[in-house]
């Protein structure tokens, strides 16, 4: 009796079995995402199961947050030059490299334009390849003795750049059109070799405000990256590498630059803002470009002005051109021993969800 009730469950069982699997292979399934629903019922909930993104931090970069501040002189204009004067100023959130840019990190630009490997990857939305002229990219060394009258800068001319000593100095010899090719070259070689289905934003140089708002450290009136007035600290000793008096170069530690990750970092974690180098930035040249321009996100790119700001002063500079807010500039086609640079990257965000939620509103 029990064998024939089995074999009579046995297609019930099966059934049941059968009817559990089924829907969830899809077969009798009509449910379907949120979005999916919402497109049935003739609502509009956007392309459905679009792969999400974030936006990684790339490496030796820090994030600089939104902020407004305001931009220009924190101390007496001595000069009365009135190219810096004050306007507050909102900049978005962004990403800025830690250090300058080093030689060592210059050198794996030319090494991957000699040897014809821009990338290891495939690019994803690129679509083609960047070209460079690997003898045009070449720092100029002879800027060690060319830069200065009657100064024997020999040694500096043949191993500043080549010599594994200096791999963690900050590249010099540089011209603003080269250090916007080196930008190039980093976007073409991380978004190649990204795993995501959508680039990167691009490296760039940073706007002018861009580069005096990161060098504040988050203090809005910060006469020096570390926010007070004088150049030493609490043990006597100086906070940057600059010249602090006539003739002497030597008082910081360093004769010429120094490594790029010496002296105490910004509030922002930014090393170097003042001294060492000075840097390139994206605008150009106009002592009354402030009034022109936009008090959100700023930047005066005036293509036909070859005069372009370089912000932060240098190891051969006063502590004048230290301060926060003093702007100067060189034209772009030429290089010199004490202008280098540091990229940056807009922040756009990071994806939510890729589906919408369901609704309780129900149609009638």
């Amino acid at each position: 009796m029990y064998k024939n009730f089995n074999l009579r469950l046995t297609p019930i069982v099966l059934g049941l079995a059968i009817a559990t699997i089924l829907p969830g292979c899809g077969l009798f399934n009509k449910k379907g995402s949120a979005s999916e629903k919402l497109n049935r019922r003739g609502e509009v909930t956007g392309v459905p199961k679009r792969s999400a993104w974030q936006q990684n931090l790339p490496y030796d970069m820090v994030p600089v947050k939104a902020g407004t501040f305001w931009m220009g002189q924190s101390d007496e204009d001595i000069a009365f030059t009135q190219s810096s004067m004050n306007k507050q100023i909102t900049i978005s959130e962004f990403f800025m490299d830690k250090y300058e840019v080093s030689n060592n990190k210059y050198r794996q630009f030319l090494v991957a334009v000699k040897e014809g490997t821009l990338t290891t990857g495939t690019p994803t939305t690129l679509k083609e390849e960047p070209q460079f002229n690997y003898d045009e990219l070449r720092p100029d060394t002879t800027v060690w003795s060319t830069s200065f009258a009657y100064h024997y800068g020999d040694p500096m001319m043949e191993f500043y750049f080549d010599h594994p000593a200096f791999d963690n100095y900050p590249v010099v010899g540089i011209t603003w059109d080269q250090a916007k090719q080196y930008c190039e070259w980093r976007t073409y070689h991380m978004n190649a070799n990204d795993e995501y289905d959508f680039d990167m934003p691009s490296f760039r140089l940073p706007s002018e405000a861009e580069w005096e708002y990161a060098a504040k450290g988050g203090k809005d009136v910060a006469k020096y990256p570390w926010g007070g007035p004088y150049l030493k600290n609490k043990r006597g000793c100086l906070m940057a590498n600059f010249k602090p008096g006539r003739g002497n170069y030597i008082d910081d530690g360093f004769a010429y630059t120094a490594p790029v990750d010496v002296f105490a970092p910004n509030g922002f974690g930014l090393y170097n803002m003042s001294g060492n180098v000075a840097e390139w930035v994206l605008d150009a040249y106009a002592a009354t470009s402030r009034t022109a321009t936009w008090d959100l996100n700023p930047v005066y790119d005036v293509e036909t002005e070859p005069r372009k700001v370089i912000r932060g002063g240098s190891w051969k500079d006063i502590a004048h051109y230290l301060e926060t807010s003093t702007r100067t500039y060189e034209y772009q086609d030429v290089a010199q021993a004490h202008i280098g640079f540091r990229t940056v990257m807009t922040f756009i965000g990071r994806s939510g969800s890729m589906d919408v939620k369901s609704s309780k509103r129900r149609r009638r």
